[in-house]
C-alpha cells in the first residue's frame, strides 16, 4: 500500500489535511467499481488541489492533501477479520497518524477533513456524529448559505468509523463528508458510473473551498 501526499506551504506552518481514501474495495465475488465509494472523493480531492495550487492566494496555513490508501477491509464486512488493536480497516491513515507523530508533526495538524463517498446523483449527507462539532457547523453553514440545504442535511449521518476515526483518537479536530445511510449501493457491483453526477461533485467542492477561510479564521483565533 502506499500514501500520496502533496503540500501546499502557508504563511504558517500549522497544517490542515483534507482527504480521501482512493483504494477500491476486494470483492473476489463480483467486480466492484466503486465509482462513489473512493472515486467520486478522490476525484474532487484532486479537483480541490488543483484550484488552491493555481491560486495566487497564499493560504495562512499549510495544507496537505493526503490520498489514503487501504481504507477498505480485506474481509466482507468491516469487522469480519483483524483485531481490537490491529483492525483490518483504515490501514494507509493509521500510518499516516503514526508517521506523524514519530516525526512529531501531529500537534501542527490542525483539522483534518475527510472526503468519502460525495457523488450520487441524489446527494444528501447528513452530520457524522463522531466529527467534531464546530468543523462540521462550519462547513454545513456555508453549504446553506451557498443554497445547498438539500445536500447537507440537518439529519445525523452514523458512520461507525472511517479514515478520520484514528485522528480524533489522538486529539485531531476532524470532519467527515459522507453519504452512507442513503446510499443503497454501497459495496455492491451497482456502486457504477451512472450513480454519480457531476454536479454534486462541484457542490462538495464548492462548499469546502468556502468553508476554509472559516475554518482558518476559527484556528487562528481571529
Amino acid at each position: 500500500m502506499a500514501n500520496i501526499v502533496a503540500e501546499l506551504p502557508g504563511a504558517s506552518p500549522d497544517i490542515i489535511i483534507i482527504s480521501s481514501h482512493y483504494d477500491t474495495k476486494p470483492f473476489t465475488s463480483f467486480k466492484f467499481v466503486g465509482a462513489n465509494d473512493g472515486a467520486s472523493s478522490t476525484a474532487v480531492l484532486l479537483e480541490i488541489a488543483r484550484v488552491m495550487a493555481q491560486s495566487n492566494r497564499q493560504p495562512p496555513l499549510t495544507y496537505r492533501f493526503l490520498f489514503f490508501d487501504g481504507e477498505e477491509a480485506f474481509c466482507k464486512e468491516w469487522d469480519e477479520c483483524g483485531k481490537p488493536n490491529n483492525p483490518d480497516h483504515t490501514y494507509g491513515s493509521r500510518h499516516y497518524l503514526s508517521v506523524l507523530q514519530n516525526a512529531h508533526e501531529d500537534k501542527r495538524v490542525k483539522a483534518l477533513i475527510l472526503l468519502d463517498m460525495i457523488g450520487y446523483k441524489d446527494l444528501e449527507m447528513g452530520k457524522d456524529d463522531m466529527s467534531t462539532r464546530w468543523l462540521v457547523n462550519s462547513i454545513w453553514d456555508t453549504a446553506h448559505g451557498l443554497g445547498y440545504t438539500k445536500q447537507f442535511q440537518e439529519r445525523p449521518e452514523g458512520v461507525g468509523g472511517d479514515d478520520h476515526e484514528p485522528f480524533l483518537r489522538a486529539g485531531i479536530e476532524s470532519v467527515d463528508l459522507i453519504q452512507l445511510g442513503t446510499y443503497e449501493y454501497w459495496h455492491t457491483a451497482e456502486d457504477t458510473l451512472d450513480k454519480i453526477s457531476p454536479q454534486s461533485l462541484k457542490i462538495v467542492g464548492d462548499v469546502v473551498l468556502a468553508s476554509l477561510p472559516v475554518i482558518e479564521k476559527h484556528i487562528l483565533g481571529h
